[in-house]
């Protein structure tokens, strides 16, 4: 969720995307500036089991950067980085692994445990107090993004596009999609969804009613290995049993597992 807007705009002190506000790093107070990227890790037999962060120093020669990196034998490795996106501070890394991770140039961010530590403010500071906010019964960029929807599933490509501008530049200004594809559209729309509604527990219904799969890859206490289909039992919302008995004597069948 982070870098789904493709920007880093805690780096750049520099809220470009307004969606990017709701989210706050804990900076080290002191000036520490790391190459932060997720890698995975892996146990002694070279399985893949989690996934992990790194805040590794820098040293810069000219416009290169290395991440300096202590290996287990507790000695220092440099490892070059390659700019994917240098003005937002993106970076590659082919770690020792061999596999290439992308990861942002930034202040080092404390951890809770293991966790670099961000803060959720969405919702919150109403009325000058820091956790005191009103429920959201609907949201009216929700209504646009449902109905941005349905156009483009209805054919309405156009129209899709027009209802999903309205929202996306509400927020990044002049940054609008041109076009609307059918080999596009829920890519897109999916995306926004995302970034608008974050932190408002709508994604898993986002995913499964898509037909989508659920991945959590990302460092943390879950099962960050698990993936979830939409037609996993643990998706598919089953009618009670009272409900189906009192439709009676019409049959009202049951969600099936596919």
């Amino acid at each position: 969720m982070l870098f789904r807007s493709g920007r880093n705009d805690w780096y750049t002190n520099k809220i470009v995307d307004a969606r990017a506000s709701f989210i706050e790093p804990v900076y080290l107070k002191t000036d520490s500036t790391v190459f932060r990227f997720i890698s995975k890790t892996y146990n002694k037999k070279g399985v893949h089991t989690s996934f992990d962060y790194t805040q590794a120093g820098l040293s810069k020669s000219g416009n290169d950067y290395i991440a300096k990196i202590k290996n287990t034998s507790d000695k220092v490795v440099d490892f070059p980085l390659t700019a994917s996106n240098a003005a937002e501070g993106i970076y590659d890394i082919t770690y020792t692994d061999g596999v290439t991770y992308s990861g942002v140039i930034d202040q080092y961010i404390e951890l809770n445990r293991a966790y670099p530590m961000f803060y959720i403010t969405k919702s919150s500071r109403e009325g000058e107090e820091s956790h005191l906010h009103s429920p959201v019964i609907t949201r009216l960029a929700e209504v646009y993004l449902n109905r941005a929807e349905a156009k483009a599933k209805m054919g309405d490509l156009a129209g899709a596009l027009t209802d999903l501008n309205l929202i996306r530049e509400r927020s990044l200004p002049g940054e609008g999609y041109a076009s609307l594809s059918i080999d596009n559209y829920q890519e897109r729309i999916e995306k926004e969804r995302h970034l608008e509604l974050a932190f408002q527990a709508e994604r898993s219904y986002d995913v499964y009613r898509n037909g989508l799969t659920l991945t959590r890859e990302y460092p943390g206490a879950h099962n960050s290995l698990e993936v979830v289909k939409s037609n996993d039992f643990r998706a598919i919302y089953f009618i009670p049993q009272d409900a189906i008995n009192s439709y009676a004597p019409n049959v009202l069948t049951q969600n099936p597992i596919n």
